[in-house]
């Protein structure tokens, strides 16, 4: 009975698990298969013949000639076509003169087989037909006649040639290692700035004291107000010439002059006599992030911190523990748990942002992460495979990570304590 009723449960679970795996990994491998394809953004679009009538002579009487050209072009800039076949249908009234050697005219349908037209295809054929008195059609109608086109070709997405180009171009990048450096200091400061937050921001509101729910609701406008808004409020109150925050600091002298703090990639700072240069817009990129995603952090552990039990640090007081103690040895393995999982879903999630870089600086000034390379790839430079290369050693990079997190991070509060 148990086994029926469990491949009963399994049969149910199928269709959706089915459904998921595909919504999951039918991008993944299609990122994968694209990712080794020669391929750009104008390939993407199937190559086709195109035929347009242009007309020479138009006749006035009967037994007059009216003459006409084919224009004939491929599309495409890299893939030939084969068996191209064009026929269109004329008027009654028309008596085949010359036509091209191609071409073949029979019950008022003129039919032009071509084997192969090879990539940047340009051609005009010319046809040359006598009119009797049966030709009633008009200039503007001839026109409007359909031309129907066929014709095969070999698509790059679906064919078994692969290549390692793009792999091989983004690696021989130089600025490729800058850039995955930049991601993983965004990723990693910036999830963990989140987090620092959000944890000072939950024990300052574990709190009592009037007006508590108010600020609780109001700490949660960064994450809940769109990105754009935020993003150009910072853009605004930061900009080197009629930025607020600008203003203020040379006003107090605390600046001798503006700072561009999303346009300039360093500035020069002396520490202990020894000079160094300060990353400057991605700094202020990273504080964007902390700022605008700690209170889903906040949330969390706030939660978590109300159901810890008063008793313990009432008992902790009674031994005499200080604030740090009761920190250290209460509040820090109760809180360890959800601070390893939003530190794996803040970690995936910062590794894969692009809005917010994209608006505040647009990858420049040194700001440059790997979710931004594949926009450049894929659509600034149109290289779409080079774009699915970046994007597939993301996902490389992000599989690994959570192989190690779930190799190494503690399994929950005993071992944290132990």
């Amino acid at each position: 009975m148990a086994r029926s009723e469990a491949g009963l449960a399994y049969a149910f679970l199928l269709p959706p698990l089915a459904v998921v795996l595909s919504i999951v990994l039918v991008p993944v491998l299609a990122n994968f298969w694209i990712s080794f394809k020669d391929v750009e953004l104008s390939d993407l679009r199937p190559p086709k013949p195109i035929v347009k009538l242009q007309i020479i002579k138009w006749p006035k009487n009967k037994g007059e000639l009216l003459v006409f050209n084919y224009r004939l072009r491929n599309s495409s800039q890299k893939t030939p076509l084969e068996n191209i076949l064009i026929r269109h249908q004329l008027p009654n009234g028309m008596l085949a003169l010359i036509t091209d050697k191609r071409c073949t005219f029979s019950v008022n349908e003129l039919r032009c087989v071509f084997d192969n037209w090879p990539a940047q295809y340009r051609d005009n054929i010319q046809q040359k037909f006598i009119i009797n008195e049966a030709f009633t059609i008009s200039k503007n109608n001839f026109k409007k006649n359909l031309i129907q086109v066929s014709a095969e070709a070999d698509n790059i997405l679906t064919n078994f040639q692969f290549t390692l180009k793009n792999y091989i171009k983004i690696f021989t990048n130089p600025e490729f290692f800058f850039v995955l450096k930049t991601t993983f200091l965004y990723t990693l400061l910036g999830t963990l700035g989140s987090l620092f937050l959000g944890l000072f921001a939950a024990q300052l509101l574990n709190q009592h004291f009037k007006g508590r729910g108010f600020l609780r609701g109001l700490l949660l406008f960064p994450y809940v107000a769109p990105v754009i808004a935020v993003a150009f409020t910072w853009v605004l109150l930061l900009d080197p010439f009629s930025g607020t925050i600008n203003n203020m600091l040379v006003k107090i002298g605390f600046l001798s002059e503006p700072l561009n703090l999303f346009g300039q990639r360093s500035v020069a700072i002396n520490l202990l006599g020894f000079e160094m240069q300060f990353p400057l817009a991605l700094s202020t990129v990273i504080a964007f992030e902390s700022w605008r995603y700690f209170p889903l952090a906040f949330l969390f552990i706030l939660a978590r911190l109300q159901s810890i039990p008063k008793e313990l640090y009432e008992a902790a007081k009674i031994d005499g523990a200080s604030p740090m103690q009761q920190f250290r040895f209460i509040t820090f393995p109760q809180i360890f748990t959800i601070l390893s999982v939003m530190f794996l879903l803040r970690f995936i999630w910062t590794f894969n942002k692009f809005d917010d870089i994209f608006l505040l600086t647009g990858g420049n000034a040194g700001t440059r992460t790997l979710t931004v390379d594949v926009y450049e790839q894929g659509f600034a430079l149109a290289d779409i495979g080079a774009g699915s290369a970046v994007a597939v050693i993301i996902f490389t990079l992000l599989s690994l990570f959570m192989i190690l997190y779930f190799r190494f991070i503690p399994k929950g509060e005993e071992e944290v304590n132990g």
